[in-house]
């Protein structure tokens, strides 16, 4: 059994369709086992393997720095991104009330679903094998990483959050900037009628002031869980 847009083929195929075994469509079969837990390992295969290439073709970036283009890379988006290149729609087993409301376009769904195949082949060919599909595929992602050419959009989520109980008034204040032209750093804040919310920094505008959205919903949830 193989994907026909990987054209690897699997010794054990019971791993490659678990690995494609939405739980909804487990939980109608007897016996069946979804793909939660391999999708638990390939992640974890995945931050290792990206982590690595990153160290390789880091240069002088910071620890920090790495980190949070690694967060640009192992992430729901660029999964998803994947996901679709391997057409994972199509192979996905789900039940059919999780098709019906459009779960083989799901974006989380699918980027489960690719954690759980790189674990999957993992477990059938090892550690090789598996570096080999992660690096040839997420290539161009981890180039565009890199060049800061992908930025999540943190400020969009905030925005709809912070506008759940109506209007609020949300802005993005550039505080300071440093360094030389080639490489210089950004500071912004991001405020709701004059309270800081959040502070960022990165290599543009933009990614500062997406860095500062992230460190205010991080607080929000934080919140959110101490008065729970």
């Amino acid at each position: 059994m193989k994907l026909n847009e990987l054209g690897i083929r699997f010794s054990n195929e019971k791993l490659l369709t678990q690995a494609l075994t939405h739980s909804s469509y487990a939980n109608q079969q007897q016996g069946m086992e979804s793909n939660e837990k391999l999708e638990f390992l390939g992640d974890a295969i995945l931050q290792l393997c990206i982590t690595r290439a990153l160290y390789e073709r880091g240069g002088s970036r910071s620890e920090g720095e790495l980190t949070k283009i690694r967060a640009l890379i192992v992430c729901e988006p660029s999964l998803y991104e994947v996901a679709q290149k391997w057409n994972l729609g199509r192979y996905i087993l789900l039940s059919h009330g999780e098709e019906a409301t459009g779960g083989r376009k799901r974006q989380s769904l699918l980027a489960d679903a690719v954690e759980a195949v790189i674990a999957a082949l993992y477990l059938d060919q090892g550690t090789e094998a598996a570096d080999r599909l992660i690096l040839e595929h997420f290539e161009d992602i981890i180039r565009r990483a890199l060049n800061h050419e992908i930025v999540l959009d943190y400020k969009t989520r905030l925005q709809e959050l912070l506008q759940e109980s109506g209007e609020v008034n949300i802005h993005y204040d550039l505080v300071k900037f440093e360094g030389p032209a080639h490489r210089r750093k950004f500071f912004s804040r991001v405020a709701v009628d004059e309270i800081t919310m959040g502070r960022g920094e990165g290599m543009s505008k933009k990614e500062s002031e997406q860095e500062a959205a992230r460190d205010a919903l991080s607080k929000l949830a934080l919140h959110r869980e101490e008065t729970l």
